[in-house]
């Protein structure tokens, strides 16, 4: 592959050894020119040669050294971003000028891959994204635009303005392809953000005109609802030979290099997955990348002057450094419902073009979805920063659509990723904060819960599920990954539900007495190893000093999750008793759970009430003197009568607690490597692990499954946590 075969005669000439001869000549050393008609011959080609995988390696390794002389890749974008030019310009486009386009980002992408990730240089200057000063330059490219500007221009005009359907699908879906990998240059950066960052395509995107950008939100969203599939007949495109045999580009990025992500593989059942849409599924992984990036500025370009040409954006203060706004992100958080044109509080229409979605389809696609973890952090993203879909999603009378399947999801946690129970219990303690969400979920009757296997639950409240699950997430952590931010979250959320109970199911009662039960406990424990460590000599023993210091913070905490709950219980006895007399039973059932903590000064007051309620219906039923004994049955029917002619008498009344959910000031340092670790475990290519800063990798990161020790294990710099709210 070293050397160029000599040229073929055209008329003559196999199309195997044509093609062989212009791939050749592309990664070869002689450069030619942005007019020659070797890019039109290159790009017309009905390319059905196959190459073994060291061959491709060989084509890139040999295209990473002579593309500094030959600028062959700074010139192939720009005949791509002319034929994106001519699709969108062309009504009907005409096949050759398709052709042209869906090779050109197709041999794009595989060797911006290979550059991108065996890039040396910080700045990735590989890619040598210019042209010689000595080169003429076509009408059609503008003199003062930059290449990747203007390749990105004609990516996002083609996706935002062309439909998709079965002649542009596979273009639209190649060029989804292409942004992953131009974007993938985030994943040589670190964690943070930092000004040296250089990430050319995607600040290409962030710099185009808000119409243009609302457009590309519309469309990917589109592409996510109505999840378009690959039309199987369409396969007349020279990017697929005839036959089943794959094209040489095809394996170009299907050999075990795995260089690029392939349609083709998509013809192929995946096989126990059920009906797949690739376009919808790529759509939705660049839209997560775009919403979520930050380009990150110096305030006094001075700063890094003065700093050591070595230095790190690492070594960059935060305080001197500011995040530029993302258009992406406002226009998401902008998006209004197609059907609903709405004028904000103050009365003023929203400036600039709005998104218009069909919020009714989104809501229930999301619905559909929600077991995959981008369709999580995708609602996670409307609810926290779309009002008007979170106001869409609160006046739904079919919650069951969203909370089923997250539900679900979190009753099979030990199967999912901590990330991914984080988002979930994030989302329904954002929906929390609404009284009628909190009121709505207690009316909506489930007729079973076929996926709940301790116990048959029939007709059992939405309200009252999300309490068993709820609960059923602390003592899973409490096993298991004992994350304190866990439960904070699972509490929080019961807190804000607690007013508002409603016929609270009789499991979902025991469920709540058995969490304080629980709990307790895990406090009795720490309790007695904190008396223990207290009488120990630690006096030579700084080993000693750390394991009580670290003892105590953990009893501090389960102090404050003991008076959550105890809060909790009081918010249903101050505000609903009447409405729960199954929570009144579970309480009168358990009562010697709460004797211990009786006189504790943390949780006195608070049991004050329990016990005021306790002495009350104790009493109704000492009254009763049933000598036969007594049966839950008739238990029940003495506290429903009696629920009747309560009046709270003696019931001291507390602040009601109320949890919010609010960002850390940095939720970059979570969310970008959260979904590029999303995005890599799904897109269908690799990357090299060894060239990836933006998160730990001890081992490349499996296809459909992210291994647990790539994962994010828990929020740190951009923690998801709530925040209390007196």
């Amino acid at each position: 592959m070293g050397t160029v075969p000599s040229t073929p005669r055209w008329s003559s000439a196999r199309p195997v050894d044509t093609a062989e001869y212009l791939i050749g000549t592309f990664v070869g050393e002689k450069s030619f020119p942005l007019t020659s008609d070797f890019w039109q011959k290159l790009l017309e080609l009905p390319l059905s040669l196959q190459w073994p995988s060291h061959r491709v390696r060989q084509a890139c390794e040999l295209f990473a050294q002579n593309n500094y002389y030959t600028r062959h890749l700074a010139k192939i974008l720009i005949h791509l971003g002319q034929c994106l030019q001519e699709c969108i310009s062309t009504s009907g486009v005409p096949s050759t000028v398709y052709t042209k386009a869906v090779n050109a980002v197709y041999i794009s992408s595989v060797f911006l891959k290979y550059l991108i990730e065996n890039a040396k240089s910080e700045n990735i200057e590989e890619l040598h994204l210019s042209l010689d000063e000595s080169e003429v330059i076509q009408n059609n490219f503008p003199a003062d635009q930059n290449i990747e500007n203007f390749v990105m221009h004609g990516v996002l005009s083609f996706i935002g303005t062309l439909d998709v359907n079965p002649e542009t699908h596979l273009l639209h879906h190649e060029l989804l392809n292409f942004m992953l990998i131009v974007m993938s240059t985030q994943l040589l950066s670190g964690p943070s953000p930092g000004p040296k960052d250089v990430n050319p395509f995607i600040d290409a995107a962030m710099a185009q005109e808000s119409s243009l950008v609302g457009l590309v939100v519309r469309r990917l969203l589109i592409n996510y609802i109505n999840r378009p599939r690959i039309p199987l007949n369409d396969v007349s495109y020279s990017i697929f030979s005839e036959g089943s045999q794959p094209g040489v580009l095809q394996r170009v990025g299907s050999a075990a290099a795995n260089f690029v992500l392939l349609p083709f593989n998509y013809l192929v059942s995946s096989g126990g997955e059920g009906p797949r849409s690739p376009l919808a599924d790529s759509s939705l992984q660049v839209l997560l990348i775009l919403i979520h990036y930050r380009k990150c500025i110096l305030v006094d370009e001075s700063i890094a002057d003065r700093k050591s040409g070595s230095a790190t954006s690492d070594s960059l203060s935060k305080e001197n450094t500011y995040f530029s706004e993302n258009p992406y992100c406002k226009a998401l958080e902008n998006a209004r419902d197609i059907e609903f044109d709405r004028v904000d509080i103050e009365g003023n229409a929203h400036s600039g073009p709005l998104v218009r979605l069909p919020f009714a389809s989104l809501f229930d696609t999301l619905g559909m979805f929600l077991a995959d973890e981008t369709a999580i952090l995708l609602l996670y993203s409307l609810v926290h920063g779309n009002s008007d879909f979170l106001e869409y999603v609160l006046v739904r009378t079919d919650l069951d659509t969203l909370l089923m399947p997250i539900l679900e999801t979190l009753y099979n946690a030990s199967r999912r990723t901590s990330n991914q129970i984080y988002m979930l219990l994030i989302i329904l303690l954002i929906l929390s904060q609404d009284s009628s969400f909190n009121a709505s979920i207690h009316k909506l009757i489930l007729p079973s819960v076929p996926w709940y296997k301790e116990r048959l639950l029939h007709q059992t409240s939405l309200g009252s599920l999300m309490v068993i699950i709820l609960i059923r997430t602390v003592k899973y952590n409490l096993s298991k990954l004992r994350d304190v931010y866990l439960h904070t979250n699972c509490l929080a959320t019961l807190a804000n539900m607690a007013p508002h109970a409603h016929r609270l199911s009789a499991y979902a009662s025991q469920r709540l007495v058995s969490l304080f039960d629980m709990l307790s406990r895990k406090y009795n424990k720490l309790a007695e190893l904190m008396d223990d460590k207290m009488h120990i000599d630690k006096a030579n023993s700084p080993e000693g000093d750390s394991i009580a210091e670290d003892v105590s913070t953990e009893l501090h905490i389960y102090t404050d999750f003991l008076r959550i709950v105890l809060e909790i219980l009081n918010a249903i006895l101050t505000y609903a008793l009447p409405r729960n007399p199954e929570v009144v039973y579970a309480i009168m059932h358990r009562q010697e759970v709460f004797q211990p903590f009786k006189n504790h000064p943390r949780f006195n007051e608070l049991l004050e009430n329990i016990y005021t309620v306790l002495d009350f219906f104790n009493s109704r039923m000492d009254a009763q003197g049933m000598n036969g004994g007594w049966s839950v049955e008739k238990v029940l029917q003495v506290i429903i009568i009696n629920c009747r002619s309560w009046r709270g008498e003696g019931m001291k009344m507390f602040t009601q607690l109320r949890f919010t959910y609010e960002q850390e000031s940095h939720p970059e340092e979570f969310f970008i490597p959260y979904v590029w670790q999303l995005v890599l475990s799904r897109c269908g290519f690799s990357f090299n692990a060894s060239t990836i800063n933006l998160f730990p990798v001890d081992q490349p990161i499996d296809k459909q499954n992210v291994d647990s020790e790539g994962e994010l294990n828990k929020p740190q710099n951009g923690e998801l946590i709530a925040e209390l709210v007196q």
